[in-house]
């Protein structure tokens, strides 16, 4: 039993030491609590003054605050208009059914002026041919006239001195060609010349044109005819080369060609 109360001993709260400072502090706050009730009541006995109150909303609302104006600034002044510049309008494009027309008309122009330009080309050259063809008819009546002059004139000259037979028929004074035995006098004259040894079968015949001056001296001479022994062919010539000159016809002229037929057998 006595363990028993020693154990609730030391449960129980032990009592604070030193009561007196504890006690007049108790004492001081009663008496301030007294004297708080005393005023309040007296308080409460005073009649209040009546007080309106016009209710608004059925929730008490809070008003925002209002809003504060800006400071006026001053309005700017405007700028001056800026110049525009001059813009030039872009080329309008011609759309491709003008383009082809256009490029048409000129297609016809150059066609139609080409035209033009053959047709003064050929009027031109037409033109030119009329000229010449006048000029060389005039040529021609001219050469016509001259040669009938002429042949009027020989034919008096030939009449005044004629060499021909009482037969001849001929206007000429003289004969163009030579005389009759003249081809023949040429041929012995050169023949004499000739040195040929060779046996030949046969006859052949070589024939030489010889071309001589007015004085009969042989200028030139030239195979027409092989006699087909190059050994004859090569005396002939040699022999001509020997002759240098030929005698005169029998009206004192040389014909200026003649062809003289040589054969290794006569």
């Amino acid at each position: 039993m006595a363990t028993m109360a020693a154990q609730r001993d030391l449960l129980m709260p032990r009592q604070p030491r030193g009561m007196g400072k504890g006690l007049v502090l108790a004492l001081l706050v009663h008496a301030l609590l007294i004297v708080a009730l005393s005023l309040g009541v007296s308080w409460h006995n005073s009649n209040p003054a009546g007080v309106e109150a016009e209710l608004w909303a059925a929730v008490p609302q809070v008003a925002a605050p209002r809003a504060v104006e800006p400071d006026p600034k001053p309005e700017p002044k405007p700028e001056p208009p800026k110049p525009v510049p001059k813009v030039e309008p872009a080329p309008v494009k011609a759309p491709d059914a003008d383009i082809a027309l256009e490029k048409e008309k000129r297609e016809k122009e150059k066609l139609k002026q080409a035209e033009k330009d053959k047709e003064e080309a050929e009027r031109k050259k037409k033109e030119l041919a009329d000229k010449k063809d006048q000029a060389e008819k005039a040529k021609r009546d001219e050469e016509r006239l001259a040669a009938l002059r002429d042949a009027n004139l020989k034919r008096m000259m030939g009449q005044a001195g004629a060499t021909g037979e009482p037969t001849a028929t001929g206007n000429a004074q003289r004969d163009a060609g030579p005389s009759a035995g003249y081809a023949g006098r040429i041929k012995a004259y050169i023949k004499r010349n000739i040195v040929f040894n060779d046996t030949i079968d046969g006859n052949p015949e070589a024939v030489v044109r010889v071309s001589v001056s007015p004085d009969g001296t042989i200028v030139a001479r030239r195979l027409t005819k092989s006699s087909g022994v190059p050994a004859f062919d090569d005396a002939v010539l040699r022999a001509i080369d020997k002759t240098a000159v030929l005698p005169r016809d029998t009206d004192g002229r040389v014909p200026p060609t003649i062809d003289v037929v040589f054969k290794p057998h006569e």
